[in-house]
């Protein structure tokens, strides 16, 4: 059986990885970002389609899939409407109609399966209920895990996020936890195979494993810092004035370090940043490097996001590195998928014998 599917707003490609390493033949992903184009097509056997998803047809995405025994659509939109940490009115945010645009593309391609990512705050959201309302009046099942916990599912990070699991063809069981929290993956048996190296500089063998620059001041708060602790750890001198107003206390995670011995936090896209929360080296002094960040979202180490020679970026690769689906979650979400294919096929043969 082929499965074969479009992942729109594929960006680096951590969902698209994600599903071929679980058995579905991701043919093309389709993002607007021109720097999503190197990372996508340099790991994936996959097309890269530099359009807006808005542009895009249900022609044009059925010619893609031509050849399926199985269409499916993957459609993980931008979060920032729907995340906690979004400022300002949401009704304004550009990003709302392109939940809408996906909405109109499955009805219009009715692919057999559809599944989203996204933070666990979408579903509090019209926009989101008109979208399941949508795919229940289509004659889809649809299946929506609000808060998976990223450990659950070997992702070693407590990352949280909302999966919606649809099909054409019976009700797709809820994802099974492979993890408790007696072996959960841990920041050590993720990243504690790569070399140290100092604030501000990088391995030879490596250019992602780079590290930002830290300040006099962040550098003497590192030292004070123990993993897990927070700046309330620190001696007063080093505590910085935002956290001594009352607006400030609430806020104990940042400049903290991770621990050896845990999942890490949820990887932003200002991950690289020391003083943007725990994203502190549970003992060297700095911040984790881009591929320390890339590897706590399952990224293999081998991940390619630059160019050779191509200098390295914070600023952009934190974003397109934090913004990505953990290449675990594609992983998870195929097998089900496949699970569910397999069931429903085996029921539909029965149906014709009889």
């Amino acid at each position: 059986m082929i499965i074969k599917c479009i992942d729109l707003f594929c960006g680096v490609g951590g969902l698209t990885y994600g599903l071929r390493q679980g058995g579905i033949d991701v043919v093309a992903g389709i993002d607007v970002d021109p720097t999503c184009r190197f990372p996508y097509e340099a790991n994936n056997d996959s097309m890269f389609i530099e359009r807006d998803v808005t542009e895009i047809s249900a022609a044009e995405i059925g010619r893609l899939l031509q050849g399926a025994d199985v269409r499916m659509l993957a459609g993980c939109a931008p979060c920032q409407p729907f995340s906690t940490y979004t400022r300002g009115g949401i009704g304004k945010n550009r990003d709302w109609p392109l939940l809408y645009k996906f909405g109109r593309l499955i009805g219009e391609v009715r692919p057999d399966l559809v599944t989203m990512e996204n933070v666990p705050g979408i579903i509090r959201h019209e926009v989101f209920r008109a979208f399941v309302r949508d795919l229940d009046s289509s004659g889809y099942r649809t299946t929506v895990m609000e808060k998976v916990f990223c450990p659950d599912y070997g992702i070693p990070q407590v990352r949280k996020r909302l999966i919606l699991l649809s099909s054409l063809h019976g009700e797709v069981p809820p994802l099974q936890p492979t993890q408790d929290r007696s072996n959960y993956r841990t920041v050590f048996d993720t990243i504690g195979c790569l070399e140290p190296i100092a604030a501000g500089e990088s391995s030879a063998s490596d250019p992602l494993h780079t590290s930002s620059r830290l300040s006099e001041i962040n550098l003497r708060r590192i030292r004070a810092s123990r993993p897990g602790g927070t700046w309330r750890d620190w001696p007063p001198d080093l505590i910085a004035e935002c956290h001594r107003r009352s607006s400030g206390t609430t806020y104990p995670s940042v400049y903290g370090r991770m621990r050896w011995d845990e999942p890490s936090p949820t990887i932003t896209t200002e991950c690289h940043g020391y003083g943007n929360g725990r994203f502190g080296h549970p003992e060297q002094d700095r911040a984790i490097s881009l591929r320390e960040a890339a590897m706590l979202q399952a990224f293999p180490k081998d991940y390619h996001f630059v160019p050779p020679g191509e200098p390295i970026r914070f600023g952009p690769l934190g974003r397109l590195i934090g913004n990505a689906v953990p290449v675990r979650l594609g992983e998870v979400i195929a097998e089900a998928f496949i699970r569910h294919s397999g069931e429903t096929g085996r029921m539909e043969n029965e149906h014709r014998c009889d």
